[in-house]
């Protein structure tokens, strides 16, 4: 107590610190005075994975899954943090939680269980163009379409920048997004690479209750998400969790998490919810661009993403729900599900 004691702080101040360490670690990892303390704690806990009396409970949908994955939700589901799982039938193996993947975890967010690429999403709009366009000479004007409206590749930005109010939200949140804002504003309104893509297809809507008579329309899909900015906020956080939890073994340490009453998970969350405005932005403005290159209106707009945490009540209780690669689906929730995200 003596170094604490010379700080100017009174035996009763100094217990009560202590026992605020060690019932949260993991807000007082900056503490001048207890930080020493905070990550033994941190550490211990992290070593002690394995002394829950069983593993959480998951649900496999479909038949046949990857074995691999199968193993990766297990292992998700024996930290003691996890609360319950769910892995879908399209499940393949990811860093840490499979893709495809749902965590619900004890008020703690696991960076590599909401994924690299953060909110990624898939959009549709319904336009107002005979659905013919596609077969005929018409079909050229949508390609141009695409490619002059948005940009593909790992690098790709706008020499002259889009603008959308997501822009002037607090970039300052994390020293990540912050450093990255202006790479981030160069990248608003392209896709990316890997899997991400955007075209044309058909939507056929069948019964009434969208907003849009039945028929056969037009549309346009994308799916991508917050580009480099959101992969470097998943990196940098993923390191700094991974460091908290050195005891963890080497299966887990993609599994590594931060309490959201640390100022890290606090940090993290801020800066996840950031991406999910700017992915959001991406998609609005290809649509838009897009839609406004063919002098067309869009008559019908669907949205959803994975690659995030949610707060959700679940069983009578609060969870943060990750969902990677998958999204959620409660009743009369919409959803698009693509012919092939290869």
């Amino acid at each position: 107590m003596g170094y604490a004691e010379s700080a100017g702080l009174s035996r009763k101040q100094i217990q009560k610190r202590l026992r605020a360490a060690a019932r949260n670690p993991e807000t007082h990892l900056r503490d001048p005075l207890f930080a020493p303390l905070a990550e033994a704690l941190t550490h211990r806990r992290g070593m002690a994975f394995g002394n829950r009396a069983g593993n959480a409970s998951f649900k496999q949908w479909g038949n046949d899954l990857d074995p691999k994955s199968i193993e990766q939700m297990e292992r998700a589901c024996s930290l003691p943090v996890s609360v319950r799982g769910a892995l879908m039938p399209d499940a393949h193996v990811g860093y840490g939680l499979p893709i495809g993947g749902v965590l619900a975890t004890d008020n703690a967010v696991i960076p590599y269980a909401v994924g690299v690429d953060i909110a990624c999403r898939m959009k549709l709009t319904a336009l107002d163009m005979p659905p013919e366009t596609l077969d005929d000479e018409r079909s050229e004007a949508l390609r141009r379409a695409i490619e002059t409206e948005t940009r593909f590749g790992i690098a790709a930005a706008f020499r002259q920048r889009r603008s959308h109010p997501v822009m002037d939200r607090d970039w300052g949140v994390s020293p990540v997004t912050r450093q990255l804002k202006d790479k981030a504003w160069s990248q608003l309104g392209t896709s990316g690479s890997g899997n991400h893509f955007v075209e044309f297809g058909t939507l056929d809507i069948a019964t009434e209750g969208l907003g849009i008579a039945p028929g056969r329309y037009l549309a346009l899909m994308s799916h991508s998400g917050s580009r480099g900015t959101g992969a470097e906020v998943c990196t940098y956080y993923s390191r700094q969790a991974q460091a908290a939890r050195k005891g963890l073994p080497k299966e887990l340490t993609h599994l590594a998490w931060f309490s959201l009453d640390s100022h890290e998970g606090r940090e993290y969350w801020a800066a996840m919810e950031l991406m999910g405005h700017y992915a959001a932005a991406n998609h609005e403005l290809i649509h838009r661009h897009i839609a406004k290159h063919l002098g067309a209106e869009v008559v019908l707009d669907i949205e959803n993403h994975h690659n995030f945490a949610w707060k959700e009540r679940h069983d009578g209780r609060d969870a943060i729900v990750h969902r990677k690669g998958a999204t959620p689906a409660a009743p009369g929730q919409l959803g698009i599900i693509p012919g092939s995200m290869a």
